[in-house]
């Protein structure tokens, strides 16, 4: 998986994530912020690059 993809999909499951505790908690903020980060475009997900050695 390349480091783009591996990016996108952690945001959609930190997304997913935000939106439960959201719902659980009764944070309708949250779970707006969970929701919008699930349909971030791919190009607004920016992968974590290591400092170069």
């Amino acid at each position: 998986m390349s480091v783009q993809k591996s990016s996108e999909a952690s945001e959609k499951i930190k997304g997913s994530v935000k939106e439960a505790i959201g719902k659980l908690i009764g944070d309708e903020k949250a779970e707006t912020e969970g929701k919008a980060q699930q349909k971030l475009p791919s190009d607004a997900v920016k992968p974590n690059v290591g400092p170069k050695t």
